[in-house]
């Protein structure tokens, strides 16, 4: 840990939960590794924010599909002795009905399994020395955090191959769990909707918009979560006070999860 705060890495951190989980851990004073796949610009803006907040910040380009991307990644921050949080935010999909099984191909499959499931996989391979040594340096478990989905949970969501990989890292997060205690601890965060540009992105403004609507209508808070809303969950278990937590999937979705 640093003087001020964590020393933690948030893959696909150039916008949306991942910028607004950045922000936040910058607020303690920590070093921050800000990650992008393509959005440079969007990177550094966040990186600004966090670093006005009082961060030290490092900003990386790396596809957490790619092995040689996620050692890259972890790289950035080996000089900082050890990463006391590492969040696995980086993720992907397809905007295929459920029920169009000709819409998904084999290798649509493979491309949103590689970031989604594979992708944190590598990213924690990447940094176990780095999250062990901050733990043996702290005297306490570091954190993995993964962000998944309730689409992980109730096969729903932007199409069944995102709610498989999903699923299949919510199986994962229990693995490492038990494997890498107890010097690392591993917990999930499974949002329902976020209101953030990932629906306008797949479906367009008036798509989104359609969502949106349809989301507050039906669950029982009556609100759309924003980025902030779920980044506060994730900090709260990349930090030491959720430090006896560990193989949780804690749903944060609105009451989504209560609609029979």
């Amino acid at each position: 840990m640093s003087k001020g705060g964590l020393n933690a890495i948030v893959t696909g951190s150039a916008s949306g939960l991942g910028a607004a989980t950045a922000q936040i851990l910058a607020k303690g004073g920590g070093r921050v590794v800000v990650n992008y796949s393509n959005s440079k610009k969007e990177a550094e803006e966040t990186a600004d924010h966090c670093r006005s907040a009082g961060a030290e910040v490092v900003v990386v380009q790396g596809d957490v599909s790619r092995d040689e991307d996620c050692r890259k990644i972890a790289a950035a921050a080996a000089s900082w002795g050890g990463v006391d949080a590492l969040i696995n935010n980086a993720g992907t999909t397809k905007h295929v009905a459920h029920d169009n099984l000709e819409g998904l191909s084999a290798e649509d499959f493979q491309r949103i399994y590689a970031v989604n499931t594979i992708g944190p996989f590598q990213m924690v391979r990447a940094t176990r020395s780095l999250l062990e040594a901050a733990a043996k340096a702290s005297g306490r478990a570091s954190a993995v955090v993964n962000v998944s989905s309730v689409a992980g949970v109730s096969g729903v969501g932007s199409s069944i191959a995102y709610a498989a990989s999903k699923g299949a890292l919510n199986t994962m997060t229990l693995s490492l769990s038990r494997a890498l205690a107890p010097l690392i601890r591993v917990n999930t965060v499974c949002p329902g909707y976020i209101d953030t540009p990932w629906f306008t992105k797949g479906r367009g403004e008036a798509g989104a918009k359609q969502v949106r609507d349809a989301v507050v209508a039906r669950v029982p808070l009556k609100v759309a979560s924003t980025a902030e809303d779920i980044a506060q969950l994730v900090c709260f278990l990349a930090t030491p006070a959720s430090s006896n937590m560990t193989g949780e999937c804690v749903r944060m979705d609105a009451g989504m999860h209560l609609i029979s």
